[in-house]
């Protein structure tokens, strides 16, 4: 098995991720998007974290208004963000005027910021990451933390996390649900070159549930 960090088969992945924030008590944290990310969020809504002094960031958005149904922040928001009073949230979408603005700045605020302490990732059935899409030109980039993508296959332009990006947090965890990411998770395992299996930080856990481990 090829694929980089440590693999915990759990029964529950939501609940496996709450225990893990718990424990690791971060002070920063990025999200992500995708529904077993919304349904790990609102566990976090009541977890034993001290959230007042936690900032939020996100790994990826779209570019879209917050109060769209595609947003991650949005869908983070109101899955446990607004309840838990954070220190900081750094929006990606309000981070500029333009996509390319914001990248520009939240690769600032990430840089001055330093490592984050963890970073929330999940997983898609073409073997993304954040939103780090196979063929894309961002694959390859080395010198920023944050860019602009997109492409014909997904809706929306994108904001996302690179390698570098990704690489910076102290903490990366995955957490990947169902019978459905079963084939990508099996890809990654057999080293196939998809985005999630360049992926490096500090650590690295997959919180996998039987499903899909197949």
């Amino acid at each position: 098995m090829s694929l980089s960090g440590e693999l915990r088969v759990v029964r529950h992945v939501p609940l496996a991720f709450q225990e893990l924030v718990t424990t690791e008590a971060p002070e920063s944290i990025a999200l992500s998007g995708g529904d077993t990310a919304r349904q790990c969020y609102e566990l976090l809504a009541v977890a034993d974290v001290d959230w007042p002094r936690v900032e939020i960031f996100f790994g990826d958005e779209r570019w879209v208004p917050v109060g769209n149904p595609d947003s991650n922040e949005g869908m983070a928001r109101f899955a446990f963000v607004d309840q838990v009073m954070p220190r900081a949230v750094h929006s990606m979408r309000h981070a500029g005027k333009t996509i390319e603005e914001a990248a520009d700045a939240y690769d600032q605020v990430l840089r001055q910021h330093g490592p984050i302490d963890l970073i929330h990732l999940g997983l898609g059935p073409d073997g993304h990451t954040a939103s780090l899409f196979p063929g894309s030109p961002a694959l390859e980039e080395k010198d920023h933390l944050v860019v602009a993508t997109g492409g014909d296959l997904h809706p929306h332009p994108r904001l996302t996390f690179t390698f570098p990006g990704i690489a910076m947090a102290r903490l990366a965890v995955f957490t990947i649900a169902g019978e459905e990411k079963q084939e990508a998770l099996a890809r990654v395992k057999a080293g196939e070159d998809l985005p999630a299996a360049r992926l490096r930080a500090e650590r690295v856990v997959w919180l996998v549930d039987e499903a899909a481990n197949g």
